[in-house]
């Protein structure tokens, strides 16, 4: 029988009127928790506002409001233990840090049920991965793209999924990402002084601050909206100029929304190279590129983007860890191609 676990939630600055919406913008995406999950929560009476029990989903919130939920924890994992090769960076009894290859997705989905991290991950872990991440997502406190590649931390426990978990919500977790970019980020262009939401720190650091929600008309996108989102905060400074026309980017995340990176580079003119969903296809002046590395813009296949390091306090021993992965060799020889 599935163990019960109990969840508070503060509802936050400007939250949507009626309850539910305010439960998927403020419920951490940690927790596991579906918008179609919190909806069955609401109508099973494992929702509480303020220590009194709710009226139905279009009740009305304000900003502190603190929700209780009660819900039962994951029940046996559907996923079947697959035979897959991991990149394993770290691991001890508590956790596992992977680097995840590109193509591979984080957990089972209807359209992907075999092949994923969890499925090679119940394999090489057997019976030792945390059953709190809801169905289908033992151990998971964090996800990157099927398209993107890098470092992933996985819970081997309970205890360190409770610990990393609250260190994501809390934003803790220090992120890198390796990023190439159509245009180059900079604070002396005047374009983005128009930009809402985008402003420059010190050594010319992109910093863009939005709220984030779902697409108005396409449910697998995120967009920018400035009212009703999740608050989301990238940073991106420039590694490498190339002629004008692309960069190598740094960006490094402050909170860690749903595609995040992908739309606030977009967002702000700088889509990433071979980012179908959000980045879309530019034509690059022949005069400043060459035609072999052109085609390789034109033909990169996945968003040129890596998780590139990771940080956080391991959450039994208290010491602090930090891993990195270097770039893979499909974006290394893009950048070698865009270099000359």
């Amino acid at each position: 029988m599935s163990d019960i676990r109990r969840l508070s939630v503060t509802i936050g600055p400007n939250p949507p009127a009626r309850l539910d919406k305010a439960m998927a913008r403020d419920v951490p995406d940690s927790a596991g928790l579906s918008r179609s999950r919190l909806a069955k929560l609401i109508d099973a009476g494992g929702v509480t506002l303020n220590g009194a029990p709710v009226d139905g989903p279009r009740m009305k919130v304000a900003e502190g409001d603190v929700l209780e939920l009660q819900f039962a924890e994951a029940s046996e994992v559907e996923a079947r233990p697959e035979d897959i090769a991991l990149d394993v960076v770290f691991e001890d009894d508590a956790l596992i840090v992977v680097n995840k290859p590109v193509g591979m997705v984080v957990h089972p989905a209807p359209g992907t049920p075999s092949g994923t991290l969890v499925n090679a991950l119940l394999h090489h872990c057997g019976d030792s991965l945390s059953g709190i991440g809801g169905e289908k997502r033992p151990g998971i406190v964090h996800r990157i793209d099927k398209d993107t590649s890098g470092l992933l931390v996985v819970a081997k426990s309970d205890k360190a999924h409770t610990g990393l978990a609250a260190q994501f919500e809390k934003h803790t977790v220090t992120r890198h990402y390796h990023a190439l970019c159509y245009g180059v980020p900079d604070a002396g262009d005047p374009r983005l002084r128009g930009v809402r939401g985008a402003s420059f720190e010190a050594g010319n650091i992109l910093k863009m601050t939005t709220q984030l929600a779902r697409h108005k008309t396409d449910r697998q996108k995120q967009a920018v909206v400035w009212s009703n989102g999740r608050h989301a905060v990238t940073r991106a400074r420039v590694v490498e100029d190339f002629n004008g026309v692309a960069a190598h980017l740094e960006c490094w995340l402050e909170t860690g929304r749903t595609h995040q990176i992908r739309v606030h580079m977009a967002y702000a003119g700088f889509g990433l190279i071979g980012d179908q969903t959000y980045g879309g296809r530019r034509k690059l002046p022949a005069k400043s590129i060459t035609p072999e590395a052109a085609d390789a813009v034109s033909a990169f296949p996945r968003q040129a983007l890596h998780a590139a390091s990771l940080g956080f306090v391991h959450p039994e021993s208290g010491a602090q860890m930090q891993f990195s992965a270097e770039m893979p060799k499909d974006m290394c020889e893009l950048a070698q191609k865009l270099r000359l």
